[in-house]
């Protein structure tokens, strides 16, 4: 299906692409292997070449597509393994990100935290839920000045996301989440040392 979007800045063009395609491989509707081809995906979204070559260079340095010899750009393929290493560089960064964010979190920011919150522990499906609990995680962070850290932290969670779905499809059940709850409760008093003590217990328990 055209967006339309062929007159937009061709950055701004990269970034959809990016956006959509990531989204796509979290979720497995484009599989490990599959080949990411330019030209459907330039018509798709009504736009040259340009910016295609540009979000698949991005998607690889995501760690979620690779360019092969004669065979083109593909989906990366998944490697539980490759999840230990996420969860200890999220270790690493995400309380300082947060760390820099709850005195900079503005009431809007923090509101955003809280709807996140509340849709997460609302979803009735995996990928609603991932998908809110992943909007929580970065709302969290919204206050921190660090675009880069938060870059990372941004495709570390895309990575751990797809982890999660390929893992947890038949294994999900709703429940309510008493780390986002005791986080948002911290970072309304202000409380940063609560705030990452119970972020960096609530990372660890990601498998």
């Amino acid at each position: 299906m055209k967006t339309g979007k062929a007159n937009a800045p061709k950055s701004k063009i990269s970034d959809q692409i990016t956006m959509a395609l990531a989204e796509q491989i979290v979720r497995g509707e484009l599989v490990a292997g599959e080949k990411l081809r330019q030209d459907h995906i330039a018509k798709s979204f009504d736009t040259s070449h340009v910016p295609v070559r540009e979000a698949l260079l991005r998607l690889e340095a995501r760690g979620l597509a690779v360019s092969e010899p004669r065979r083109g750009v593909r989906v990366a393929r998944f490697n539980p393994a490759d999840n230990l290493e996420i969860r200890e560089m999220r270790l690493a960064l995400e309380p300082v990100a947060l760390r820099h964010s709850i005195p900079r979190l503005s009431k809007s920011q923090k509101h955003a935290a809280e709807e996140a919150r509340i849709s997460c522990d609302s979803a009735t499906d995996l990928i609603s839920w991932e998908i809110e609990n992943r909007k929580f995680h970065m709302a969290i962070l919204a206050g921190c000045k660090m675009p880069r850290l938060l870059s990372e932290i941004n495709d570390l969670q895309l990575l751990s996301a797809r982890h999660l779905l390929a893992t947890y499809s038949k294994k999900w059940a709703r429940r309510i989440d008493r780390d986002h709850s005791a986080i948002m409760q911290a970072i309304r008093s202000q409380n940063i040392e609560t705030a990452v003590s119970v972020l960096r217990r609530h990372l660890s328990r990601l498998s």
